[in-house]
């Protein structure tokens, strides 16, 4: 007996391998939005394939608010496991008919349903525990309905004031941006044409400055161009580079400077003074 008693008072204690002691946060994406509406439903949805009502889980039913864009939407999640079977925003289009025998239950059908991730449209039906707690879903559905409404008109109407000048700005942006393109185009369609004329720079300049709205400076002066030497001036030259002189200059040293006879002239003048015959010379 003694020994029975110890075995049953008998309570081991291990002392566990790793210790817990950091907490994980769980966030459900719930934490800014306010529960306006609880209640304890049972969820179906309609399959087509096989035309018939699956149930989806049994848990709370609850319309959660969001506290900054004030829109309303309905969350439900199984009892337990805690996942989502039902997620859905609620919009005008909805319309809660009752099911056929039963005045406890209500069919709705939803365009996007993201309880499975990616949305969804569902036909989704909720049975409730009485007629009174239908009633009273119905009542607050209804009041969300109308006060996302009034939210979405209200977010249209502001961002539509608001959007006005935005668009005003960004067609006058346009428009000055294909002025300026228009003018650079000019600009260069200048350049190519003129290029090959003389007076290509000064066409470029007026060019520039009708897009600008600027004068031209001229910063760099043009030095004067000697005029091209004749083909007999250049031999010239080249025999004799003293006499690489401008037609200007030569003129001038005709004028200023009495003509000087050269070595070979006055041989030739002595020349032709032995040849010419005397006065009293007859011709044979």
């Amino acid at each position: 007996m003694a020994d029975a008693t110890q075995d049953d008072n008998y309570d081991p204690h291990y002392e566990p391998v790793i210790q817990l002691t950091e907490k994980v946060n769980v966030t459900t994406n719930e934490e800014n939005e306010d529960v306006i509406f609880k209640m304890r439903a049972k969820l179906f949805r309609f399959v087509t394939d096989s035309n018939e009502w699956k149930e989806r889980g049994t848990g709370d039913l609850r319309l959660l608010q969001d506290k900054e864009n004030k829109l309303i939407r309905v969350v439900m999640r199984r009892d337990k496991t805690l996942k989502v079977c039902a997620n859905h925003m609620i919009t005008a289009e909805m319309k809660l008919q009752p099911n056929v025998g039963s005045d406890r239950s209500w069919v709705y059908k939803v365009h996007a349903d993201y309880a499975e991730g990616d949305p969804t449209a569902e036909t989704l039906a909720i049975r409730f525990a009485n007629s009174e707690n239908a009633n009273n879903f119905k009542e607050e559905f209804e009041k969300a309905q109308q006060s996302n409404e009034e939210q979405r008109k209200n977010k249209t109407a502001t961002g539509g004031e608001s959007s006005a000048p935005d668009a005003t700005a960004g067609i006058e942006k346009a428009m000055e941006s294909t002025s300026l393109n228009k003018a650079n185009s000019e600009v260069a369609d200048a350049i190519k044409s003129e290029s090959e004329k003389p007076d290509s720079a000064e066409k470029v300049g007026e060019a520039v400055s009708a897009s600008t709205g600027e004068k031209p400076t001229n910063d760099t002066a043009q030095e004067p161009v000697a005029p091209e030497q004749s083909l007999e001036q250049k031999i010239v030259n080249n025999l004799d580079p003293s006499k690489n002189v401008n037609a200007d200059d030569k003129e001038q040293a005709k004028v200023t400077e009495p003509p000087v006879a050269t070595d070979k002239e006055e041989t030739k003048v002595e020349a032709v003074k032995e040849d010419k015959p005397s006065g009293d010379a007859q011709p044979i």
